[in-house]
């Protein structure tokens, strides 16, 4: 089972021979540094870096490139080591960049020799940093784990050296970056990238990428993308530059490489390679429609993605959709800045000469540029429109083909819904969408199983309707949409193999827990109090320690008769009501190692109530992927910095669907 971490989150492994893949839109530098128990580094031997790239147990690469290969043997290391971090760096003193503010987000994997991806980490959120701590491999109680770190320095390697204690810090950062530089004068320069076919092609508009996190592109030149998605998967890879490595925020990446799209060009089609694909395509889907008629689009049909089964096909497009959305969002918004700052440079130049300042011929200057403004935006607002209607048209047909995993709730295909056999690619939290956009809704898909817990903010969020000022009510919509979404869980499981566990120590969420409790799929009744907290995290923790031990032991065929081997949710409301110290660090811990052995966390909680903790529960809301009941902008995806508005999937006001598919569940498992 592979994991997808986030910055502070660790990862145990079950390898001592490892290879750490590192994946950026430039060349950057790779080092490795082994640390004691306190992440001291002792001496200049105890890094791997292009000058030295052999120590014990560690090897690096040679020069500064896009894409590294660390192995580490951590059998190898000494008894004195504790800790191997992986250090980034952006090359000095040359012509690139020199804050990794203005590349794409590196993105990093651990593996194993067999090239199985165990967990991956995408360094989103830099800026002027110009050297970064990726990961950290350390042991604890003598089993090894991996570690998130994401810790930037804008002075360099000289400075993230000497944070880590060590004394020859910049005597060793000019060694490294001299040796980088010798090594950039022998090498060659880079082949263009080859182009393979995407696993969906679109026929559509292709204005210039606009301005991400990372810089700025001008007018025709798309700028460089960060590798990931806030949902899953890779995007499609930066035209001119490697593909990165795939990866799925939220959910376990795939090892299968994706390939690398074909530069698109005015008026051409656009190649988009989806996430966890092999380079080996599956066949290709069924013409299902006519061809369009020259210089028409292609009529939309649901399934035109390339998959294995017609729900991997959906769940491609429903990714090529999003995928398309943003890029073509971020062309618009390009565009209107450029359109802008053009405006702005014309305005102060005519201005600037005091004798066109006032005039005819001043305000013939100003009216020129503001003609070019608005013809520049209106350009760009037809391109965006001609996408967005055939993005519409496409929903369109999409959104009743979806399966139930995929479904909103008000979808006739819950009325036909019947416990199935398998368990499905991915699950639905809701929908996204744009303001340029707002009449299109993309589905927000998880992949399952989960990598990592949910938290139904019931505190103020930034929802700009304002309907939701009371407490209670939002407290009580927040408990709605925790339900709604279990019970989708228990709906795409087959019979038995998930259970839900709640813990409501105060019995405020009893009134929206009723359709769980009265359909009997609940393992026990909702737990009260703090003795009923208590009891059940103690239940919950030691399943974990069991599977765990069962697990890094090859003993997993030895667990006890009668285990339940399912899937575990445990639902927490009220959170901090009830919980001790004690229960507070036993949720910390299944939030952290729980998904891995099959024990999720859903938290009903407002974050300002339990502030009382201080900084101890922050490892906590970061772990968890934040939902909101209400709609609200807190979605940001790291390709262009777009915030995406998120809806929860509810079920419309009185739907008896959501208590027919739970009588189903409970009907099924008594079979």
């Amino acid at each position: 089972m592979t994991a997808e971490l986030v910055r502070g989150q660790n990862h145990p492994l079950s390898q001592s021979r490892l290879e750490i893949r590192v994946s950026a839109g430039t060349p950057i530098v790779a080092a490795a540094a082994l640390s004691d128990e306190t992440g001291r580094i002792h001496g200049v031997e105890w890094v791997a870096h292009p000058g030295a790239p052999t120590q014990p147990g560690l090897e690096v690469s040679r020069q500064a490139a896009a894409d590294h290969r660390l192995a580490v043997d951590l059998d190898a290391l000494t008894e004195a080591v504790h800790r191997v971090g992986v250090l980034l760096a952006l090359p000095a003193g040359g012509a690139g960049p020199v804050r990794f503010g203005a590349v794409a987000a590196p993105f990093v994997a651990v593996t194993g020799l067999d090239g199985g991806e165990i967990a991956s980490y995408t360094l989103t959120g830099l800026d002027t940093e110009s050297a970064v701590v990726a990961l950290e491999v350390y042991r604890r109680q003598g089993a090894w784990k991996v570690r998130a770190v994401g810790q930037g320095y804008a002075g360099g390697l000289a400075e993230l050296l000497t944070d880590q204690g060590l004394p020859q810090a910049h005597q060793l950062a000019g060694r490294i970056n001299e040796a980088v530089a010798q090594g950039l004068a022998r090498s060659v320069q880079a082949p263009p990238p080859r182009t393979a076919d995407g696993d969906r092609s679109r026929q559509t508009a292709t204005p210039a990428l606009g301005q991400d996190q990372g810089g700025t592109a001008p007018q025709g030149a798309p700028g460089p993308v960060p590798p990931t998605s806030p949902y899953g998967g890779q995007p499609p890879g930066v035209p001119g530059q490697p593909a990165p490595q795939p990866t799925y925020p939220g959910t376990a990446p795939d090892p299968s490489a994706v390939t690398q799209p074909s530069v698109p060009t005015a008026g051409s089609p656009i190649d988009y390679s989806h996430p966890r694909r092999q380079n080996a395509a599956p066949p290709p889907p069924p013409p299902t429609a006519p061809p369009a008629a020259p210089g028409q689009p292609a009529q939309p049909v649901a399934g035109d993605a390339t998959g294995w089964s017609m729900e991997e096909r959906l769940y491609n497009q429903v990714w090529g959709m999003f995928e398309d959305l943003a890029r073509t969002t971020a062309a618009y918004r390009s565009a209107v800045d450029f359109a802008e700052s053009r405006m702005d440079k014309e305005l102060e130049q005519a201005l600037s000469d005091p004798r066109s300042r006032i005039g005819g011929q001043g305000d013939a200057a100003r009216e020129a540029a503001r003609a070019r403004h608005a013809q520049l935006v209106d350009q760009a607002r037809e391109a965006l429109d001609r996408d967005i209607a055939q993005l519409t048209a496409e929903a369109d047909v999409v959104e009743p083909a979806l399966p139930p995993a995929y479904a909103r709730w008000d979808n006739p295909v819950w009325h036909a819904y019947r416990p199935p056999m398998e368990i499905p690619m991915a699950l639905r939290l809701g929908d996204l969408h744009l303001p340029e956009a707002d009449g299109i809704r993309i589905p927000m898909l998880v992949r399952l199983p989960l990598e990592r817990g949910l938290w139904i903010d019931s505190g103020h969020t930034g929802s700009s309707d304002g309907l939701f000022t009371d407490s209670h009510a939002l407290g009580r919509l927040a408990m709605d949409t925790a339900v709604a979404h279990a019970a989708r869980l228990l709906a795409v499981y087959p019979a038995g193999e998930f259970t839900v566990h709640v813990i409501d120590p105060a019995g405020s969420g009893a009134q929206p827990l009723a359709p769980l409790v009265r359909s009997g799929v609940l393992a026990a009744p909702p737990a009260l109090g703090a003795a009923g907290v208590a009891d059940v995290l103690g239940r919950l923790t030691q399943r974990v320690d069991l599977v765990q031990m069962a697990v890094r032991g090859g003993a997993a065929d030895s667990l006890p008769p009668g285990f339940d081997t399912s899937q575990q949710l445990l639902i927490v409301n009220d959170f901090p009501h009830g919980f001790d110290d004690r229960a507070v660090n036993q949720l910390r811990y299944l939030a952290d190692e729980g998904p891995a052995f099959g024990v999720h966390l859903m938290m009903v909680a407002d974050r300002e109530e339990s502030s009382g903790y201080g900084p101890l529960l922050d490892p906590l809301w970061r772990s968890l992927l934040r939902l909101t009941p209400v709609p609200d902008d807190h979605l940001a995806d790291p390709w262009v910095g777009h915030a995406w508005t998120y809806e929860p999937s509810l079920v419309p006001p009185g739907s008896q669907v959501l208590q027919q598919v739970l009588s189903q569940v409970a009907a099924a498992r008594t079979k």
